[in-house]
């Protein structure tokens, strides 16, 4: 009988227990979740199991079981480590660098023991997190000639793409987590050390940068688009932007605009990417998910980001000289985000009256004056005030 697969996973959020956890457990790992929150530790070793909640029109549950918890900080973390299959995170992108130094002590544990090949994925809503938890790993063992060395033989490093709507869920049970049907985990085939083909779920690709340029200029701009738009108008979900016609028309015609840029770039098939954005605009409109606008608008300066989910699809379209026209409203509604719980907003709005919106736009986007976008996104913000509720 085979022996039990091992597989850390970094943060016990409601993407680690709904998205990349559960693939796991159900390829036959055990899963070791590390976090920060004991609460959720506690609850991980005490019950050892725990339902996701699938939010379709037709409602569905999965018990995920054989899991444990972990104190990111402690031994043991770096014990699990130095035993495991494959490491992976969903902790965010600021959060990498934090986690970093563990994930170092952990190898070079691994290399004392004389362990195999490793693959450590990091499972961010960001183009390159893996890289960029690399490079932060290296710099924890920075001197340390025996770890680099097993590193570079025996640690695979894949980026990846990730796709999936994981909203906030309220049950009495902690660990209970929903998610939509709806899943993509595509993994950089020539990264990988050994064999990941057994992990369910995961889509192994030899040229990742497509996917991830299709999946954040489509999902995550069509988001941004429909949550700073409703942000304008004073709804309060996904949802009551998506049922605004208008918003969604802005929103549809975004994802075109996008779409006819990545088909020109990566030569997608025009049919297969239209029902992509189709599909795309299906999951926005699932009534079982309510995610708020704060929430999915969350810091505006990063998204706001010359090669980010609006910036970054203008700029493609820019270059293939395509219209761009509701792109860059998104762009301007953006500019009126103001949530004072979220530090980017606050500094957004401190920008803006200090500075003003010109002085703004250009630093955020890198549209300078005189371009076509920083034009046309002056004029769109002054537009939106109409909106304005």
């Amino acid at each position: 009988m085979p022996s039990q697969k091992h597989a850390v996973h970094f943060g016990a959020g409601n993407i680690g227990r709904g998205f990349i956890g559960p693939l796991l457990a159900q390829s036959g790992y055990h899963v070791t979740f590390a976090d920060v929150q004991d609460e959720v530790i506690d609850a991980l070793n005490k019950k050892d199991t725990y339902t996701v909640h699938i939010l379709d029109q037709k409602k569905q549950k999965e018990e995920i079981g054989n899991v444990s918890g972990v104190k990111s900080t402690d031994d043991d973390a770096l014990d699990a480590i130095a035993e495991a299959d494959i490491v992976t995170t969903s902790v965010g992108p600021e959060v990498l660098k934090r986690i970093a130094p563990a994930i170092a002590k952990g190898i070079s544990k691994r290399r004392e023991r004389k362990k195999d090949d490793l693959n450590i994925i990091a499972c961010e809503n960001m183009v390159g997190a893996t890289s960029a938890l690399k490079e932060e790993i290296e710099k924890a063992l920075e001197g340390n000639d025996e770890d680099l060395k097993y590193i570079k033989e025996h640690v695979g490093f894949p980026d990846c793409e990730v796709d999936r709507i994981v909203p906030p869920f309220e049950s009495k049970d902690k660990l209970e987590v929903g998610v939509e049907g709806f899943y993509e985990w595509v993994v950089d085939k020539t990264k990988v050390k050994g064999d990941l083909s057994g992990v369910k779920g995961m889509t192994l690709k030899e040229n990742l940068s497509p996917f991830l340029e299709r999946k954040l200029f489509t999902l995550n701009c069509g988001h941004a688009m429909l949550a700073f738009l409703g942000f304008v108008k004073g709804y309060k979900t996904i949802n009551e932007a998506f049922d605004d016609e208008e918003i969604r028309k802005i929103a549809h015609g975004a994802l075109e605009e996008s779409g006819a840029a990545l088909i020109k770039k990566h030569g997608f098939d025009e049919k297969e990417h239209n029902e992509y954005i189709g599909k795309t605009m299906m999951r926005y409109a699932n009534p079982n998910i309510h995610d708020e606008l704060p929430r999915v608008s969350r810091k505006p300066l990063r998204k706001l980001g010359e090669n980010e989910r609006l910036t970054g699809p203008t700029r493609m379209c820019k270059e293939y000289d395509l219209p761009r026209d509701n792109l860059l409203k998104g762009i301007a509604a953006a500019f009126y985000f103001d949530v004072k719980d979220d530090e980017e907003s606050a500094e957004l709005q401190k920008m803006l009256k200090e500075k003003g919106l010109e002085a703004t736009l250009e630093e955020t986007t890198g549209f300078k004056k005189g371009d076509e976008e920083y034009e046309t996104i002056l004029k769109n913000y002054k537009g939106l005030k109409k909106w304005r509720k």
